[in-house]
């Protein structure tokens, strides 16, 4: 399966936090994904660009903060993020990049 245009449109970027870290000593790997983007999109998105069998997808919405910049009230954006869950012996190493 090779990677098209439209899977770097799904993923967005890796997630590189403390929660991040302890999905992936699990086989997990989290992503942050296109809000409109859904479960089927994400897994042939991955498959397509690190070349692993992905066997379980799980997302969640995360709703952005009101923050104030300057005086001024603003809003940052909703985030989708996606754990993906990968077969045995599938792995991405995602402090390489992409």
């Amino acid at each position: 399966m090779s990677a098209k245009p439209e899977h770097y449109d799904v993923i967005r970027k890796p997630v590189v936090t403390e929660k991040a870290t302890m999905a992936s000593e699990h086989g997990a790997v989290v992503f942050e994904v296109s809000i409109d983007s859904n479960k089927p999109q994400i897994k042939e998105a991955v498959e397509a660009l690190f070349g692993v069998k992905v066997k379980a997808v799980n997302t969640t919405i995360t709703k952005g903060k009101a923050k104030r910049f300057r005086g001024r009230l603003g809003k940052r954006a909703d985030v989708k993020k996606a754990y993906v869950t990968l077969e045995e012996g599938n792995t991405i190493d995602v402090t390489t990049g992409l």
